[in-house]
């Protein structure tokens, strides 16, 4: 029995509908989802380094997990960035802790945003990995709209195995991912 309501979704009914739509022969050649990467560029940090901390915080409360803080490659002057100086968090979430926020992400976030009429059906990059983005961290439950400072956007990348972005298409909708067209 899997531990996530996700998981057990995706063996019990997600894998035999792909099984049966694509005709695998092989129970392998099934695409999963392999990790979800969450991106939160900071840009406010230059010149304010108590900004990162509390991305940080926002980050660690939505993923359930502590993010990595990304710094500079090169310095921009116009920009007034220098090389070594943090600009982001991010976060690699596999297993279990992907199959909740992906659970949360569809469920709970995803409805909450305001106008929302489904993601795009082509933010796929040609190798079945999918992207969003979200325009700000309010939607989460998480987040407590009294102590945040600064809204901030996140961009979200599915990776699965698919080969294609038809079948990582099909294994999303299996999800639940709301697509438009």
């Amino acid at each position: 029995m899997a531990k996530t309501r996700m998981q057990d979704h995706y063996k019990n009914t997600v894998r035999a509908a792909l099984k049966e739509e694509f005709k695998y022969e092989n129970d392998h050649q099934i695409p999963c989802i392999e990790k979800i990467v969450i991106n939160m560029g900071v840009g406010e940090a230059a010149s304010d380094s108590k900004k990162i901390n509390s991305a940080v915080e926002e980050m660690t409360a939505i993923a359930g997990q502590k993010p990595v803080i990304t710094k500079a490659r090169k310095s921009i002057a116009t920009f007034k960035l220098r090389e070594g100086m943090n600009i982001g968090v991010k976060v690699t979430l596999r297993r279990d802790k992907m199959y909740e926020f992906l659970d949360r992400l569809v469920t709970i976030a995803l409805p909450r945003v305001r106008d929302f009429r489904g993601v795009k059906g082509n933010s796929f990059d040609g190798r079945g990995n999918y992207c969003l983005g979200l325009k700000e961290q309010l939607v989460f439950p998480e987040i407590d709209y009294d102590k945040v400072s600064d809204i901030r956007g996140m961009d979200i990348v599915i990776v699965t195995s698919a080969k294609t972005d038809a079948e990582a298409k099909a294994l999303l909708k299996g999800f639940q991912m709301p697509f438009t067209n």
